[in-house]
């Protein structure tokens, strides 16, 4: 795990101009601290937790974290980072990672028919003649045609293998046919951590425990509450008629693989801090459980499910938001173009989520120990103040050689446009589309406003082929876009002028 951690901070590094402006941003997010303790704090109090823990992600390692209350009452156990909580549905994500590790090993297609691997699924009748057969894709973005099954599924958690199989046999109630909508189904992920088991010859627990997290250190995630410590086990509770009352812990089963997952800040960042080594991409060395390109296939929004318009974050500041699922995560973008990735989860004694923002190079986890804790509200609530307060932006990305390279043989080009079809710098459709002389008038028009051109600024790319750049003029700036072919290499096939503003 050290050597993941070193070489995911190394290679955010890079995107620095110097080592001391990557202090300053963390220096900048550590200051922070204060307030976000007592954000948790407050929301603590307002909805009655006994106790929560949480922390803070960035560059590929746990910067901040923090506990408050008690992991239990009777005992009143300080909550700390430390502390096991149970986390529900951010389990599910873990076996989506489980099922991308087989296919990694070739044991498995995603868009396999799901009866390959429980063939108690290839008798079962479909909702309609037409359906067809539930893929484990299907199952990965709930689009098994399953029925929301929140209520139900939460008191599944110690069914046994055969419960599982009888239930099939007897034939699943469908809201829907296979690959039309999302609806979110427990039941899917429980049937994942059986095809898991069947593939892989191992207990679905056993194989999550070797695959993913010995080789992340997470050595004191576990299944099974009666395996915790007693000191740091988190009990779980309801708020009612004005007082806390202890739920009953449920042991581990086969809905395990749905939300059954106990596991600590600090043993769970770790996990947090692997999703995050996907972005951006890169040529470092693959040092996870699976490539960090899998991890970005189970983190793309296979399927949209909401759209909010009018979503508001907890400062007040509304700003429309788009959500969809991936391979069990949660995907959504909102109007600032910022990105978030993750999972809640909900049970009967706890509530928890954890988040990234990839663009940003952070991610926060946070567990709780009442019903249902809605943790997703604060967690966005801190997220937006450390962006706030630490003045964070975007990642800068890495300008490629090709895309310099093209810039500056374009600087030394204009404003004259001297022998430029000749140049070879051009696509094939670059004059066709527009001819030198009215492309020379379109920078002139402007030269007249800015002044003599007197240099040029950075590129400021996009991606690793589009980006702007300004040309200083001694009144003005003349901003310059452009784009390249997907030839090799790469040549300029459009060109855009505008006055800097």
């Amino acid at each position: 795990m050290r050597r993941l951690i070193f070489t995911f901070s190394l290679f955010f590094s890079g995107f620095f101009t110097h080592a001391q402006t990557q202090q300053e941003r963390i220096d900048k997010i550590r200051a922070t601290l204060p307030v976000i303790e007592k954000m948790y704090q407050e929301y603590a109090e307002k909805n009655h937790f006994p106790g929560l823990a949480f922390g803070l992600v960035v560059d590929g390692k746990l910067l901040l974290s923090g506990g408050q209350g008690f992991s239990e009452i009777a005992t009143k156990t300080k909550a700390t980072p430390k502390s096991l909580f149970r986390i529900a549905s951010m389990s599910k994500s873990v076996t989506a990672m489980g099922i991308m590790a087989l296919k990694r090993e070739g044991k498995l297609k995603l868009d396999d028919p799901a009866y390959l691997y429980v063939p108690e699924l290839k008798n079962m009748p479909g909702l309609t003649a037409d359906a067809p057969p539930i893929t484990i894709r299907h199952l990965l973005t709930h689009m098994a045609g399953f029925p929301e099954d929140n209520p139900w599924g939460d008191r599944q958690l110690d069914t046994k293998d055969e419960d599982l199989i009888n239930l099939i046999k007897k034939g699943i109630s469908f809201s829907n046919v296979p690959g039309v909508t999302y609806e979110y189904a427990n039941l899917g992920f429980a049937i994942l951590g059986k095809i898991i088991g069947n593939v892989s010859g191992k207990p679905y627990q056993q194989y999550i425990n070797e695959v993913i997290f010995k080789p992340l250190g997470m050595n004191n995630t576990i299944w099974e509450y009666t395996l915790a410590p007693k000191e740091l086990l988190a009990h779980g509770y309801r708020y009612e008629d004005e007082i806390w009352k202890e739920e009953q812990l449920e042991h581990d089963g086969t809905y395990g693989a749905m939300g059954g997952l106990i596991t600590s800040i600090d043993d769970f960042s770790k996990y947090v801090s692997f999703h995050l080594s996907a972005w951006p991409p890169s040529s470092v060395p693959e040092t996870g459980p699976i490539l960090r390109s899998d991890v970005r296939e189970m983190q793309m929004p296979w399927n949209f499910n909401n759209l909010s318009a009018n979503f508001k974050y907890p400062s007040g500041r509304t700003c429309a938001m788009v959500s969809a699922y991936g391979y069990g995560l949660r995907w959504s973008r909102d109007c600032e173009g910022r990105t978030g990735i993750g999972h809640t989860g909900g049970l009967p004694g706890f509530g928890s989520q954890w988040q990234i923002l990839p663009e940003y190079g952070i991610g926060i986890l946070a567990h709780a120990n009442r019903t249902y804790a809605g943790m997703a509200t604060i967690n966005t609530a801190v997220l937006d103040t450390i962006i706030s307060l630490a003045g964070l932006k975007p990642l800068p990305i890495k300008v490629s050689a090709i895309l310099k390279k093209r810039k500056e043989e374009l600087v030394k080009l204009l404003p004259e446009w001297k022998n430029a079809e000749q140049s070879g710098i051009f696509a094939e459709n670059f004059f066709p589309d527009r001819s030198v002389s009215h492309r020379k008038k379109e920078l002139d028009v402007l030269l007249a406003k800015t002044g003599n051109i007197t240099g040029s600024t950075d590129m400021v790319p996009e991606n690793q082929l589009r980006g702007t750049f300004l040309l200083k003029g001694t009144t003005g700036d003349v901003k310059v876009y452009f784009t390249l072919s997907p030839e090799n290499p790469a040549l300029i096939q459009q060109l855009d002028f505008s006055f800097a503003k």
